[in-house]
């Protein structure tokens, strides 16, 4: 249930202080902002990640080549570049990083930290390509089942 309040009763219970004076200085303002774009993982579990996806593209042109399948197909590939190329050059954008994606050696050594805990590379690697590659087998399932229809 909602309650009316009064001025006179909010006035009464407020606490009202002055506003904080807050002047960044000048040396604070011209440095630019640390900001760790690399995503934590390594390149060549991302690279998999869409190549799984464009795999399933590439799956269902070949099964299904039709001419009128060729301007919704560019539209799923352009999109699917466009979902992994687009925080690729994010990554690549000013401020610059220090940091780098983490190599493939430190990955399997350290694994990654997430927010139910530490998981292994092998562990970290399954969570990150189950569903591209469930997708692609599944393409590979409706290929041949319209194969054999």
């Amino acid at each position: 249930m909602s309650k009316h309040l009064t001025r006179e009763l909010i006035a009464d219970q407020a606490n009202v202080v002055a506003a904080p004076e807050s002047s960044p200085s000048v040396a604070q303002a011209s440095q630019p902002e640390k900001v760790d774009r690399t995503f934590e993982i390594p390149t060549g579990l991302y690279v998999t990640t869409a190549a799984c996806y464009l795999a399933f593209l590439a799956i269902l042109v070949t099964a299904f080549s039709s001419p009128g399948l060729i301007i919704p197909m560019a539209i799923f590939a352009v999109f699917i570049i466009g979902f992994f190329g687009v925080p690729t050059a994010w990554t690549r954008m000013a401020p610059a990083s220090t940091k780098r994606p983490m190599s493939w050696g430190r990955f399997s050594s350290n694994g990654i930290a997430t927010l139910t805990g530490r998981l292994s590379a092998g562990e970290a690697s399954v969570q990150v390509l189950i569903l591209p590659v469930l997708v692609v087998l599944w393409a590979l399932a409706v290929a041949t089942i319209a194969a054999l229809i």
